[in-house]
């Protein structure tokens, strides 16, 4: 089920810009390879741009030593960087959910705001989807297409799309 690819095994604080040029699609902290999986259950073409990435959550964690951003392992700065300098059309992301977890999306929502993505998120528990659990998890997106994801046709995906806001962010709707 893993797509066909590199797999680069450094650190994302070791990767330049450069080194992502050209990729259609870029799985950051890919652990068990579960976005690409989701992305193909999806319908999501493997064609279409889109990084996705659920950053380290031992900072965030009920579990962990709830040190937030300032644990060592927090590379939500990293990931930015390089999102900031590439700009995929499309970005998703993962993080625990709790105080910790919401105050670090709120973060990566102004910091994504601020690169003219739009923005949205939704609290799901691993229940949702059968597991045998709770395990809640806050699921984001960035778009920084305004909303023209080849959606339709070719003369629909050319169409201005509705606008949500004044500036057409999903926040400001």
């Amino acid at each position: 089920l893993v797509p066909d690819g590199e797999v680069d095994s450094r650190s994302i604080t070791e990767v330049q810009p450069e080194d992502v040029k050209g990729f259609v699609q870029a799985h950051w902290f890919a652990g068990i390879l579960g976005w690409p999986l989701a992305l193909q259950l999806a319908g999501w073409g493997s064609d279409r741009h889109v990084w996705t990435g659920s950053c380290p959550c031992q900072g965030y964690s009920s579990a962990g030593a709830r040190k937030g951003d300032d644990d060592p392992r927090n590379l939500w700065p990293h990931f930015r960087r390089l999102i900031a300098e590439c700009k995929p059309d499309v970005v998703f992301g993962e993080q625990v959910d709790g105080a910790a977890g919401v105050r670090w999306l709120a973060g990566v929502h102004a910091d994504l705001e601020s690169l003219d993505y739009s923005f949205g998120f939704a609290g799901l528990p691993a229940a949702s989807v059968g597991a045998p659990h709770i395990r809640q998890r806050l699921y984001w997106v960035a778009d920084a297409t305004g909303g023209r994801v080849h959606v339709g046709s070719p003369e629909e995906r050319e169409a201005e799309p509705p606008r949500a806001g004044e500036d057409g962010r999903l926040g400001d709707a």
